[in-house]
């Protein structure tokens, strides 16, 4: 079984932002910019990759789909902090709608391979749970017999936290978030031409069986000025994290106050 997830990173889509743009070359001056990309690359530093360098199962491919003009300073800068991740592939791409461009690296990845795949998404400034994909690979395994009358299965995990990055910390809120993109995988079967870009991850229940596991805390999704998904994704009712929480979260996810403080030291707290 491949484990593959997928990760679009200041790529220059048509659409699939809510912010939109006249033209390719507007696109990526807004992606590009200084500002914004020093942002996405504290999120990918302090929170994404320490939570994929410590998954307990390491049989998995990330890939990164990223724009054929990023500037060098940035691509370079990727491919430095991504270095000590053997399981991430960073894939240049030319403007395509973004579902398709990732649909189609997805299907690349798998040419060739005839068994089964476990696939999942992943924000650039996100994280998943440290077990992520070695629990995602027991539920499909343990749900096997119940997949031979429905090939096509999704795994949620619903326990997690909105985070916010801090000068020093993080500031989180628990929560239980239902059908989300982060802290979830899709079984497909041998052969399948569709991926996990193929379906809206809030419509999956709809579509094909779900298991949802709301056991220990799986995924921090970002809250900060930079999301795309309006503004109900704000941040609010956020606190910086007690002990208890320094202590969880560090176990859970990697992600450490002290790591946060050496990415973002001069971030400004978000207000609540």
């Amino acid at each position: 079984m491949r484990v593959i997830g997928v990760c679009r990173f200041s790529y220059p889509a048509h659409g699939g932002f809510r912010r939109m743009h006249d033209t390719l070359e507007e696109r990526e001056a807004y992606l590009y910019d200084d500002a914004r990309m020093t942002l996405r690359f504290r999120h990918f530093e302090a929170l994404t990759l320490p939570s994929l360098v410590a998954q307990t199962n390491g049989d998995f491919t990330l890939l990164v789909i990223i724009g054929e003009r990023m500037p060098k300073r940035w691509l370079d800068r990727l491919h430095d902090v991504t270095a000590a991740v053997p399981q991430i592939r960073i894939v240049p791409t030319p403007p395509l709608k973004h579902r398709l461009a990732l649909q189609l690296a997805i299907q690349k990845e798998l040419d060739g391979h005839d068994g089964e795949s476990l696939q999942f998404r992943l924000d650039d400034d996100d994280a998943i749970g440290v077990d992520f994909i070695q629990k995602s690979l027991f539920a499909a395994r343990r749900t096997a017999r119940f997949r031979k009358e429905n090939p096509r299965m999704a795994y949620e995990f619903n326990n997690g936290f909105s985070v916010s990055l801090a000068e020093d910390t993080l500031l989180v809120r628990p929560e239980y978030g239902a059908f989300l993109s982060c802290g979830l995988a899709v079984l497909f079967p041998p052969g399948d031409d569709k991926t996990i870009m193929n379906f809206g991850h809030h419509r999956l229940h709809q579509v094909m069986p779900m298991v949802i596991q709301p056991s220990e805390p799986m995924y921090l999704r970002s809250k900060h000025d930079d999301n795309d998904s309006g503004d109900k994704f704000q941040p609010k009712g956020l606190a910086p994290m007690d002990e208890d929480q320094k202590t969880l979260i560090k176990a859970r996810f990697n992600v450490s106050a002290d790591h946060i403080a050496s990415v973002c030291a001069d971030l400004p707290v978000p207000r609540g």
